[in-house]
């Protein structure tokens, strides 16, 4: 009997042994993830902004980043002309798809300088002037007529008292002058240090070239407010426009780097650019001086150098 039991024990232990194959259990399907791969970074470069040109058909589709002063001077034009013929409440505001026109409607009065006009000058005749002699003139018969024709003494005794002559006008003071152009805005300074490479008209065309090393501080000429900082005029590269006292326009083009933003105001001398060669064949600073639109010669403005 113990040996019974002993030989089931033996057989047990051979089963429990015994090398088979895994249990296999089921196992649920992997879940396929719901959240797309991250796609790798790639840098995007910004798009450049749109170039202002000088219309061809006296219209201006406003693009994003314009302002009006940018516009009006790619078109030489003042921005309060523009402002007028397009009814806009603000010259501040303009809105993106809004077309402006260039040109002034039929009746429309363009704003021009006082100080521009030519005075008042004396021209001749185109003939003398033509000398009339009093007529003779029939009066009624009376004493007092006659004693008037005759001279007799008479004439004292009927003609009324002669009226006292009245005091000399006391002349009006005389109106002052009109400002000039040079004083609308106290003092000049140069824009920037270096070599004067362009002048108006010439090399420099509407304003005048200075060659410098690149990072060269950029100055304010004068006192007043960043009314345009971009590089959205076509030739003009990375360019502040800065308004100032009397309606003038100070331009600063081609820069390296702009150090102020449109809205900003600035002091006279303060360093508002770096020096650059942003859409331009050199290293330069090309400075204008504007006022109703106009060019003007920078160098009529600013003060003479050493």
């Amino acid at each position: 009997m113990r040996s019974i039991w002993l030989g089931f024990a033996l057989l047990g232990l051979a089963a429990c042994t015994a090398r088979g194959p895994a249990p296999v259990s089921e196992r649920a399907p992997a879940r396929a993830s719901t959240t797309p791969p991250v796609a790798a970074k790639s840098e995007t470069t910004r798009p450049a902004p749109p170039q202002i040109s000088p219309s061809t058909n006296g219209v201006h589709t406003v693009q994003r980043g314009e302002t009006l002063y940018a516009i009006a001077f790619a078109n030489n034009l003042d921005h309060r002309d523009i402002a007028s013929w397009n009814r806009l409440e603000s010259v501040d505001r303009i809105l993106v798809g809004q077309a402006l026109r260039l040109t002034a409607p039929s009746g429309a009065v363009e704003t021009r300088p006082l100080d521009d006009e030519p005075g008042p000058s004396a021209r001749p005749l185109a003939e003398p002037p033509l000398l009339r002699v009093p007529q003779a003139v029939l009066l009624a018969y009376t004493e007092a007529n006659w004693a008037q024709v005759s001279g007799s003494s008479a004439v004292a005794a009927s003609a009324p008292p002669a009226a006292k002559p009245s005091p000399p006008a006391t002349p009006l003071p005389a109106a002052p002058a009109a400002a000039t152009v040079s004083t609308a805005v106290e003092s000049w300074l140069w824009p920037a240090d270096g070599t004067l490479a362009g002048r108006f008209g010439a090399a420099g065309g509407k304003g005048i070239d200075i060659v410098g090393p690149r990072n060269a501080p950029v100055k304010a000429v004068a006192p007043g407010k960043v009314v345009y900082s971009g590089s959205g005029l076509r030739g003009y590269g990375k360019l502040l426009i800065v308004k100032h006292a009397g309606e003038f326009l100070s331009a600063y083009a081609h820069n390296e780097i702009i150090l102020v933003k449109e809205g900003d105001n600035v002091s006279a001398g303060q360093k508002i650019a770096l020096m650059g060669d942003s859409d331009a064949d050199r290293v330069k600073l090309h400075f204008e001086i504007r006022r109703y639109g106009k060019p003007l010669d920078p160098l009529n403005y600013l003060p003479e150098r050493s």
